[in-house]
């Protein structure tokens, strides 16, 4: 048995003792400028149904392990590196997917000086993690096996209530066997605002983002570039156990000729009822983007992705994306004790433009198209049952299930078959 399911397994009697895990006591036993951490994820996942066609299962074991080191020699200075090994087993695809392998390669690799969290002023330089607009734009995707990192220059700058994060980053591409490297001219530049403290307890967070990507392809199938402003913002805030939660995205910019003009949004109010048992918190969201509905015109109306965090954006089975799509959602999140987290949802979707295609939450993968708009604009229904148990302070154990009822378009478009997600999943830090 290899040694990442003997940390992971071992880890949990450990912890239930509260016995110290191994790098506590090597953290004690090292100067106090070392700082070492682990962590450990063993998820059983498969499918039913895949691309909605019937004796298309699957059925794989993920595996993840992670180590990081911590130096701080002065108090303004941080250098931080971690490496990480993904594995499966078991998939059907071959090789496998560079969502799920990917191993031992580097992850994060910056230097920080200043606190990026608390500083008036600090810059960040390296192979690191980055979150922006809630993960809807920007996230770490921490679900995906092999997990999102980008080789970027970062700078915050913060003066009482506004923060002003300004960066330069490239995407790691990753490949198996191989320490991953950013591909030249794949460029994401931009500025994000933060203000909090405002009326009705917002928070609001402005930003303009700058999207470079080479040898990408016009309608026409002409090589060219893409060059795209991404500007909008994301508004939030609590008023007592209500909550709310918007987003607006713009996209406009060019690919050679070609003219990109899109957006996308999303909209969530949410209430917690705190005088009930399990401490029930209703919500309900509203997600938008166009589509194209014609695809030789020279104009590029299908919004466009940049980096979020795509598991369960839209719905949990994580088969449809953010893309020519809108969606409507009601979430039930409960808490029956202190230990537990059990979260049943139900997602209805459609096209927004029946003549684009239903896309995978990549977006680099057409799911199914019908080019004339004859197979409507019903994808259909989502049914999401999801389950969380800490077993002890850095342990847990989840559970869920989502399934697809195809819808006209589904039933239309492919062999309508609907589809399948369960997974079973432990993971823990030590």
């Amino acid at each position: 048995m290899r040694l990442i399911p003997i940390l992971l397994l071992c880890s949990i009697p450990l912890c239930a003792q509260q016995i110290p895990l191994p790098t506590d006591a090597l953290n004690r036993d090292l100067p106090p400028w070392i700082n070492f951490a682990g962590e450990a994820r063993l998820r059983l996942e498969g499918s039913s149904g895949g691309g909605f066609r019937p004796d298309n299962d699957d059925l794989y074991l993920l595996e993840r392990f992670r180590l990081a080191m911590s130096l701080r020699p002065v108090s303004w200075l941080k250098i931080v590196g971690q490496t990480q090994d993904a594995r499966v087993w078991g998939e059907n695809q071959e090789p496998p997917s560079a969502s799920h392998q990917d191993t031992w390669d580097l992850r994060q690799a910056f230097a920080e000086v200043g606190d990026m969290e608390k500083s008036p002023v600090a810059v960040r330089v390296g192979r690191q993690e980055m979150s922006l607009g809630g993960e809807r734009l920007v996230g770490v995707s921490t679900w995906t096996n092999v997990s999102r990192s980008f080789d970027a220059a970062r700078a915050v700058f913060r003066y009482r209530n506004i923060k002003l994060d300004a960066f330069a980053a490239s995407i790691v591409v990753l490949r198996d066997g191989q320490i991953g490297s950013a591909d030249a001219g794949n460029n994401l530049h931009g500025l994000y605002g933060t203000i909090t403290k405002l009326p009705l307890g917002s928070t609001v967070e402005p930003y303009f983002l700058w999207r470079l990507e080479p040898h990408d392809k016009t309608e026409a199938g002409v090589p060219g570039n893409l060059d795209m402003k991404v500007s909008g913002a994301r508004w939030l805030g609590k008023i007592g156990a209500f909550e709310y939660n918007a987003s607006l995205v713009f996209e406009r910019g060019h690919l050679a000729t070609d003219r990109v003009d899109a957006w996308g949004g999303g909209w969530l109010v949410g209430y917690t009822f705190t005088g009930v048992r399990a401490t029930p918190r209703l919500s309900i969201e509203y997600n938008y983007a166009t589509g194209d509905g014609n695809p030789h015109d020279g104009r590029r109306n299908t919004f466009q992705l940049l980096y979020p965090t795509r598991h369960d954006l839209i719905s949990l089975s994580d088969q449809v994306g953010w893309i020519n799509i809108e969606q409507v959602r009601a979430r039930v999140d409960l808490k029956p004790s202190p230990h537990w987290t059990v979260t049943p949802s139900y997602s209805a979707m459609w096209l927004a433009d029946s003549h684009d295609a239903l896309y995978n939450p990549s977006g680099s993968v057409v799911v199914a198209r019908v080019a004339n708009g004859s197979a409507g604009r019903w994808v259909g229904q989502e049914a999401d049952l999801a389950a969380q148990y800490s077993l002890t302070r850095v342990t847990q154990i989840g559970a869920g299930f989502a399934h697809i009822f195809p819808g006209t378009f589904l039933e239309r478009a492919t062999p309508g078959h609907g589809y399948s997600y369960p997974y079973l999943q432990i993971s823990t830090k030590f």
